[in-house]
């Protein structure tokens, strides 16, 4: 098992108020101090849960980096309440809530401060509200993980098939780890997956530390279904299990498809904005040139729509949710099937 870093070291300015060394299953918080008007001595709690049993790797499970996002927060919450200690070898850190500001308030970004946390990496320890819970996760809980496990889904603008992912990696050795623990995730669709922005990225830091990580995107419209629950907390306990922390077999890998996102054609955007007007569903397959989906103008009629093609082959992933788009918005990701 990784020890935990001194916080003081790293001089954080997130507080625990539980052990995160000591064997048992313990409930608390990241205490955050946040001065504001409402209370001047007040705080950020994030809420924690931290269950050791014997010796063992660490695992860290986080949801709810952004606040709109409930698959992992949800799966969370449950697998915090049943998990026991004697089931327990090594150590897992639960974080359903990472970004407890926009969780609460149910928005992608901080209501405190505007910050996308997913963008906020590393965080500064004297910066704002999320860039100091940026901070404590990159200088403390990551680096006493072995293993890394972050939920995603699209929130209120996008909306995915329900996949975990890996990325493609420099250190040929980690990504293959990388992949392995996407694999016994075991949700319907495994992605190898390119990001339209890596910078500041919670997924980057980890990695850049070595550490096996494993993120998701499952589902998306601001929501969460039976079955996209059912996938996050299944997933949760075949990753334990597959870094040895849990015991018993990993359930549903045969059945997960492969994709691939190979280079940026795969990504599609919106020439301008409109009535979005959906030509092809998620799941489907598309041929290159296909339409994807047309834009119609709102304040008049009378004006032929703009017509989005799929720039290669293969089947849609991701799209845009709301039925208003914007110029320059995402409106469709076409992936690969893979080997």
């Amino acid at each position: 098992m990784t020890a935990m870093p001194d916080a003081g070291e790293g001089m954080t300015a997130i507080t625990p108020t539980i052990p995160l060394d000591a064997p048992g299953k313990h409930h608390g918080f990241l205490r955050l101090p946040y001065s504001r008007n409402d209370s001047a001595w007040g705080s950020v709690m994030i809420p924690l849960t931290v269950i050791r049993g014997g010796d063992g790797p660490t695992a860290l499970l986080t949801g709810g980096n952004h606040g709109d996002e409930y698959e992992g927060p949800l799966a969370l919450q449950q697998l915090a309440w049943e998990l026991e200690p004697a089931q327990v070898m090594g150590r897992v850190i639960i974080l359903p809530a990472m970004n407890a500001p926009a969780v609460a308030a149910g928005t992608r970004v901080s209501p405190i401060d505007g910050v996308n946390m997913n963008r906020a990496f590393p965080g500064r320890p004297d910066g704002s509200v999320t860039q100091k819970i940026a901070d404590h996760l990159a200088t403390v809980l990551v680096p006493a993980a072995d293993l890394v496990l972050d939920y995603h889904s699209g929130g209120k603008t996008l909306d995915f098939l329900p996949y975990a992912a890996a990325h493609y990696l420099d250190d040929a050795d980690q990504q293959a780890a990388c992949v392995a623990a996407m694999r016994a995730f075991g949700a319907p669709w495994s992605m190898m997956m390119r990001e339209i922005d890596a910078v500041g990225m919670f997924d980057t830091t980890v990695e850049q530390q070595g550490k096996v990580f494993v993120t998701t995107e499952l589902g998306g419209g601001g929501t969460a279904t039976a079955a996209t629950v059912s996938i996050a907390l299944r997933g949760a306990r075949n990753v334990l299990r597959h870094a040895g922390i849990l015991s018993g077999p990993v359930e549903g890998v045969d059945d997960s498809r492969m994709l691939d996102m190979p280079d940026d054609a795969c990504f599609h955007f919106a020439p301008q904005g409109g009535l979005l007007h959906p030509l092809v569903d998620l799941g489907q397959d598309v041929a290159e040139g296909q339409p994807l989906a047309c834009i119609w103008p709102v304040d008049r009629t009378g004006i032929a729509p703009v017509t989005v093609c799929a720039n290669r082959p293969g089947l849609l992933a991701a799209r845009h949710f709301p039925g208003l788009v914007q110029t320059g918005d995402c409106l469709a990701v076409v992936a690969v099937p893979a080997p």
